[in-house]
């Protein structure tokens, strides 16, 4: 009889396990055939690209708790690794893991910014802020070869299109000279997500993301350029890193951030197994406070997709952690929004740029 390999975490990446998507008719588990072989011996899990070539790049939502409703994601799957990423389980809609996968196999949209331009011309386009990286991060490592984000941008400065942004990377001011001109007519926000101020609670719960000194640097680097920026405190891990709420916001606005909202963990769909089996691995102390008190927040399950609470949570806990939040707010005399989708940003000023065979207007 086979036995089933046990479960050890991989070198720079966030996830344990690679377990078959839910879709799958069948399941595979790794198994010792035998063969003795050991670490050494087995080839390295290296990260892939696929090309994808979709028909649109501009995603619609209509969820009531989102402040956006239109989003772009140049990427899919997210190297970055981060365990509890609520992205993950989307990699089962391609026949692939959320675990191991996710991170691993990825896939890039080259032709995002032509996209773009062309959803922006249509006669009927009104213009409202665009949200990216509200999915996975536009600022992944394997954006500095693609540079899809660095196009999509372009565009949107080129239509004076408003933008809001998300990331964990210090890439994002390598475009600053896109950004600094787009925030100064109003037209860009970026939000700096910093989880922890612990270096290596960062290093195993997001692998490859940049660490939380670099995340500060690229607050303060935004906002000397002229960016508004925010910090999201994301996710809050009750038993964790709940803790650090106060301190994670009070270095970033003493880094130039101008705004601060938290989102509380959220464990949708196969993300509920992979975080549980990375606490046993990383946090085994901490593995029965930290997921009772999840319970505590979701009346008494793991998730809970409620509209309104699924960001938030109910209950004791829930309510305290909003309240600390209020306080800190008020303590640093914070009046700008949570999230960079919420600040305002102009849409005035919206114009398609001129093309070749375009005909010429009379004045």
């Amino acid at each position: 009889m086979l036995t089933a390999l046990p479960h050890t975490p991989k070198k720079g990446r966030g996830a344990v396990t690679n377990a078959t998507g839910r879709f799958e008719p069948r399941t595979a588990e790794a198994v010792d055939d035998g063969w003795d072989l050991d670490d050494s011996d087995l080839p390295k899990l290296r990260t892939t690209v696929t090309i994808e070539r979709p028909k649109t790049i501009i995603t619609r939502n209509t969820s009531p708790d989102v402040p956006f409703d239109r989003s772009i994601n140049p990427y899919r799957g997210c190297e970055h690794g981060c365990v509890y990423c609520f992205a993950r389980p989307t990699h089962a809609f391609h026949g692939l893991s959320p675990g191991l996968d996710f991170e691993s196999k990825l896939f890039a949209k080259p032709d995002a910014a032509a996209l773009l331009d062309a959803a922006l011309r249509k006669p009927n386009y009104k213009p409202a802020p665009i949200a990216i990286g509200t999915n996975t991060d536009p600022y992944q490592p394997i954006e500095r070869e693609h540079r899809i984000m660095r196009s999509v941008l372009e565009v949107l400065d080129a239509f004076n299109h408003p933008v809001s942004i998300v990331t964990k990377s210090a890439m994002v001011s390598r475009d600053l000279d896109i950004l600094g001109p787009m925030a100064a007519r109003g037209l860009a926000s970026v939000g700096l997500s910093v989880t922890t101020l612990d270096r290596d609670l960062a290093r195993r719960m997001e692998p490859r993301a940049a660490t939380p000194g670099r995340r500060l640097a690229t607050i303060r680097a935004l906002s000397e350029a002229g960016v508004h920026t925010f910090c999201l405190a994301a996710p809050m891990i009750p038993g964790l890193n709940d803790h650090e709420l106060e301190a994670i916001i009070e270095a970033a606005v003493e880094a130039g951030a101008r705004g601060a909202g938290y989102v509380l963990l959220r464990l949708p769909l196969e993300i509920k197994d992979l975080f549980t089996e990375w606490l046993d691995q990383h946090e085994p102390g901490r593995k029965s406070k930290v997921l009772n008190m999840m319970r505590e927040t979701r009346g008494g399950a793991l998730y809970v997709t409620d509209w309104g609470t699924r960001q938030r949570g109910t209950g004791q806990y829930a309510d305290l952690l909003e309240a600390r939040m209020k306080g800190i707010k008020k303590r640093l005399g914070l009046v700008e929004a949570e999230r960079p989708a919420e600040s305002p940003l102009r849409t005035d000023l919206f114009q398609p740029p001129p093309q070749a065979g375009d005909q010429l207007k009379l004045l």
